[in-house]
């Protein structure tokens, strides 16, 4: 880790380096034969006369030779753009925006079947890195372009652009060609839709064949999406953008798959589409048959199908339902080389890892992704399934277990198998993990080698990380709380003395929503926490019920009961950690962006006995104005359930607000979009209620700019401390 700046105030450090991970390593493959991992990391920065800092947004393609340990650059986005800037297109901007990204230079890349070949986009043109030599260069393309991915055997790039083609060009430079391109004006050929990126963890719309003869590809129009206008109220002489937006209860994208040959040749790919209309996953591996998982419109429904390439025609392969709903999971469905099928199944409400007929994980673990499959085993990332054995909560481990389940091992980080892995890859006999730790600041990325007896141990190398080290210690205390035992970190101020400082005014900081787990054994996930409890209160944040990582039945227990099963569990934190910790119960307030925006605002509406003033950052105040495939999983179709998105929506509940509410939009939102908070305005308006509207001009759902990001967090610690009288 490299020093921080010596004028850096927490707030603009955190903004500056997107929360730490600018400068740390990311986005790992390792080549098939083991040789090397490939990665994504940016430089440290000189500031004129000062210390390397990590503030370099740019990422570069780097390698790891795994005989040696040295890295090396293999491809540097200042040299291939001569000094000049990224000119993103609207696509790509959108994009990032889908999938969080805040960084610049290559945010992404795809190799060869060998491992030997990168390809990568870099400001919508076409580049390929050869890995061996060191070599870059730019191929002919039609862009801007978006998600170049390369052949198995490197011959060629696919890729699709702006135009809605999906077009591909040889490595060796010597031709271009469109593969199709759009029949009609709504029409995109090899891009995942608004619907896939968003909510399905889905940003590909293509995948190679292992041979290289064929490509799946998907077609979507979203002519059936209802369009929003979204101004820029700042600039009125700017025209509103057109955002195509598939709200609960409208229409989706039309999505199908096509196999198409290198010739011309088209077959559709033909399912039940008007009773499973999601593309979940795709996974098509060298000497399986291809892969597909739909899900029906109320996701209580799906099918993993077998494809026949050469008519179109699928099988039923495996076929599940659930009364509630059912959830997509990262790498799989997968085979196994010898023709079994990997699965995540909530089956026996238990989430557990199936390889062909027989559950090879058991109630102990809540199984979360499948990271790789090998000759003879799967690996996978999981965490505790029956949270009484645990001694604290949010570990998150990698296990490695055979295809028959009698063999279960871990891939520990300083022999500590229990720890918070945030990411990890295998390949080639060689797994990478990145790990973290409640005392440690950032992420330790190590690479390992597999030993023949299943163990492994780090002799490989560990990849440096040029992140900023943060001008705080973030200091979180573990428990589980209450009866239902939430999940729970606390926070004090540094240096607090209970004789000396007495009780102090709390900060409820949740998320408390799906596929947020906010309670995890990391340091630097907590560091927004620690600030806010240095300012001199006690910070708690509670994984209540529908948050990941607690088994099925907790995740599930929150369906068509947005309103009360997560805020009561905001509650019952609180009161439950009061007997342990210094928290004042007569001065209570609660913060908290996106769901968690959500949460904050239904805690002073709701139960102001309990919550004395409120932060609401890009809420959702009214379900009918979220996305379908989010919001139809947890609460239905509005049209067959209009009680549940009244009862889970905000505005009917705007007469009761008697505490001080801030409420915070970015107006260029286009996930949440601004509407939500105006129309909440509005019915406290009606109802008399005095409020605070803070909007964010050019703002999107992130707020990347340094500035915007450090002011707000002050505004708010002086909004709740003159609320709460602290």
């Amino acid at each position: 880790m490299t020093s921080h700046t010596p004028a850096d105030t927490f707030p603009r450090q955190y903004a500056r380096t997107l929360r730490y991970t600018v400068g740390a390593p990311r986005s790992f493959s390792v080549a098939p034969d083991g040789s090397r991992v490939v990665f994504l990391r940016s430089l440290p920065q000189p500031p004129a006369g000062g210390t390397p800092t990590g503030s370099d947004r740019a990422n570069l393609l780097w390698t790891l030779d795994t005989a040696t340990g040295e890295e090396r650059i293999a491809a540097d986005p200042a040299a291939l753009l001569g000094g000049g800037e990224e000119d993103l297109s609207p696509a790509e901007k959108a994009r990032r925006e889908r999938s969080r990204e805040g960084s610049a230079g290559i945010v992404g890349y795809a190799l060869d079947g060998t491992g030997t070949l990168a390809a990568f986009a870099l400001s919508g043109r076409l580049f390929t890195a050869d890995l061996v030599t060191g070599t870059t260069t730019e191929l002919p393309a039609r862009g801007p372009l978006l998600d170049p991915r390369l052949s198995p055997d490197g011959s060629c790039v696919a890729y699709a652009n702006t135009a809605g083609e999906l077009r591909l060009t040889r490595t060796d430079g010597s031709g271009d060609r469109v593969l199709a391109e759009p029949d009609g004006p709504n029409v995109t050929w090899g891009q995942a839709e608004f619907i896939a990126q968003e909510e399905m963890d889905r940003d590909r719309g293509f995948w190679w064949s292992p041979e290289g003869d064929r490509l799946l590809v998907e077609r979507a129009d979203d002519s059936p999406v209802r369009r929003w206008w979204i101004a820029d109220p700042a600039n009125p002489d700017r025209e509103p953008a057109e955002v195509p937006y598939p709200a609960a209860g409208t229409g989706n994208a039309e999505v199908g798959l096509w196999v198409l040959d290198m010739h011309g040749g088209r077959t559709e790919v033909v399912w039940d589409r008007a009773a499973f209309p999601y593309l979940g996953r795709v996974h098509w591996s060298k000497g399986g048959v291809p892969l597909l998982q739909v899900q029906s419109r109320d996701q209580r429904s799906q099918r993993i199908l077998g494809l026949d390439v050469a008519t179109g025609a699928t099988e039923v392969l495996h076929a599940e339902e659930d009364a509630v709903w059912l959830e997509l999971f990262g790498g799989v469905p997968a085979w196994t080389p010898d023709g079994k099928l990997v699965r995540i199944s909530d089956e026996g409400g238990v989430r557990a890892l199936v390889v062909g007929d027989h559950a090879v994980t058991g109630a102990d673990l809540h199984v979360r992704s499948v990271v790789a499959v090998t000759e003879d085993e799967v690996f996978f990332s999981a965490s505790g399934g029956a949270a009484e054995t645990d001694p604290e909560p949010g570990w998150i481990a990698v296990g490695r277990i055979s295809h028959d389940g009698k063999r279960l091992g871990w891939e520990s980080s300083n022999g500590r198998p229990f720890t918070s892995v945030t990411s990890a890859v295998h390949g080639g006999g060689i797994t990478v993990r990145a790990t973290a730790e409640p005392d440690l600041p950032g992420t330790l990325v190590q690479v390992a080698r597999d030993l023949p007896e299943g163990v492994v141990v780090d002799d490989v190398a560990t990849i440096a990380s040029y992140a900023e080290t943060p001008v705080i210690t973030a200091r979180p205390v573990f428990r589980f709380a209450g009866e239902r035992r939430i999940p729970a970190a606390v926070f004090l101020p540094t240096g607090y003395d209970r004789e000396r400082d007495g009780l102090l005014p709390v900060l409820m900081d949740p998320y408390g929503g799906p596929h947020g787990q906010r309670v995890v054994q990391a340091h630097n996930p907590h560091l927004n926490s620690q600030w806010f409890a240095d300012q001199g209160f006690a910070v708690v944040v509670a994984d209540g019920r529908g948050t990941p990582g607690r088994g099925p039945a907790w995740e599930k227990s929150i369906a068509f009961d947005f309103a009360g099963a997560t805020l009561d569990d905001q509650v019952e934190a609180l009161q439950a950690l009061a007997g342990e910790f210094p928290l004042d119960l007569d001065r209570v307030a609660i913060r908290g962006w996106s769901y968690g925006g959500y949460l904050s605002a239904l805690a002073v509406l709701r139960r102001p006995d309990v919550f004395h003033a409120a932060v609401s950052g890009a809420p959702v105040t009214d379900w009918a104005l979220y996305d379908t495939h989010y919001t139809e999983r947890y609460l239905g179709d509005p049209a067959e359930r209009p009680e549940v998105y009244e009862a889970n929506s905000l505005s009917g509940y705007a007469a009761g607000l008697e505490r001080p509410l801030m409420i915070i939009h970015g107006l260029a939102d286009d996930n949440v979009v601004a509407a939500h908070t105006l129309r909440l305005s509005s019915a406290l308006l009606a109802a008399g209620r005095p409020h605070t509207v803070l909007p964010l001009s050019g703002v999107t759902h992130m707020t990347p700019q340094e500035e915007v990001a450090e002011n707000l967090l002050l505004l708010q610690v002086d909004f709740v401390k003159r609320a709460l009288g602290a």
